[in-house]
C-alpha cells in the first residue's frame, strides 16, 4: 500500500493493478414539473434526483421541481453513458422513453443509429 498526505493525515492509497468496485454508470430521464424531460447520466441515482429536487444539480431542472424519474438504464462505461444521453437528446419528446427501452432491449440500435447518420 503507497500513502499519501492530505490535510495532514496519511491516507493510504491502493496499489496500481489493484480492482476497486466500481458503481454502474446510468442514463436518466426525468419528468419535470412544468411536464418537460431532462436526460442526463449519474453513477449514484437516489443521490442525483435528490439534488435536482433540492435545486443543486441543474439550471434547467432548479425551477421545473418537483422532478419524477420516468426510465433509467445502466450502461457499462461513462462513456457509453454519454453517447447514449446524447442519442436521448437528439430524439424530438415522444422517442426519448421508447428509445432508452429500445436500447435496453437490442444495444446495437445506438450504433445502427450512428452509422446511418
Amino acid at each position: 500500500m503507497r500513502a499519501h498526505y492530505a490535510r495532514g493525515l496519511l491516507t493510504p492509497l491502493p496499489l496500481a493493478g489493484t480492482v476497486r468496485a466500481m458503481k454502474p454508470w446510468l442514463v436518466y430521464i426525468l419528468r419535470c414539473a412544468d411536464d418537460t424531460l431532462y436526460c442526463g447520466i449519474t453513477n449514484d441515482l437516489p443521490r442525483r434526483i435528490a439534488r435536482h429536487n433540492a435545486g443543486t444539480a441543474s439550471k434547467y431542472t432548479r425551477a421545473r421541481t418537483p422532478v419524477n424519474l420516468v426510465a433509467a438504464l445502466e450502461t457499462p462505461t461513462k462513456g457509453e453513458a454519454l453517447r447514449l444521453e446524447m442519442a436521448v437528446k437528439k430524439r424530438p419528446r415522444k422517442d426519448k422513453v421508447l428509445f432508452l427501452k429500445a436500447y435496453e432491449k437490442n444495444p446495437h440500435v445506438l450504433a445502427k443509429r450512428d452509422a446511418s447518420g
